[in-house]
């Protein structure tokens, strides 16, 4: 259970927003499935049909320097090749292709972590939608109700960015 635990923390971590989307890091990926990123990528190139632009794209250079910039770390290391990101069906169309046991038990661990992230937001959604469908004829009210969804959305970004933000705690045990 503690390991459950630790590794979903782990993947926690590794999740960004990017382009709106949340999406892991091919380095991030090829690290939990245990194979070298140039491996994962190389499966990827493989099965390239398998990923569609929804599932899988390339970071542009001022997408991987905010991402750094953000992050504030220099663990990048020298990068020649900007990073793919993957979304959630991408990271799924992964375990399909990288048919190891641990790819299949990584893979869970994601998909059972896209999914609660995504629940911790749909009362956020849930309040914007309900919001957006008051109609009125006061033209105060409505730019009060237009403020409100503003802010209720700025709150859920800066919950989603403190997310991103949180370093797990302590030290790593090394295999």
């Amino acid at each position: 259970m503690e390991n459950n635990l630790t590794q979903n923390i782990l993947i926690d971590n590794k999740i960004f927003i990017i382009r709106g989307v949340q999406v892991m890091l091919d380095r991030d990926l090829a690290e939990l499935y245990g194979v070298t990123t140039s491996r994962l990528n190389e499966q990827v190139k493989r099965n390239i049909e398998r990923f569609d632009d929804d599932f899988m794209f390339q970071l542009t250079q001022d997408e991987f320097n905010n991402l750094i910039s953000q992050n504030a770390t220099s663990s990048w290391g020298g990068v020649r090749k900007l990073p793919f990101a993957f979304t959630e069906q991408g990271v799924y169309m992964l375990a399909t292709v990288l048919k190891s046991k641990t790819a299949i038990n990584v893979t869970k661990q994601i998909m059972r972590t896209f999914t609660k992230l995504k629940n911790q937001s749909v009362p956020y959604f849930d309040i914007i939608k309900r919001l957006e469908k008051l109609e009125t004829d006061s033209k105060d009210t409505r730019e009060l109700l237009n403020k409100v969804v503003q802010v209720v959305t700025t709150m859920q970004s800066i919950q989603d960015e403190a997310k991103q933000n949180t370093r797990q705690i302590g030290f790593k045990v090394s295999k």
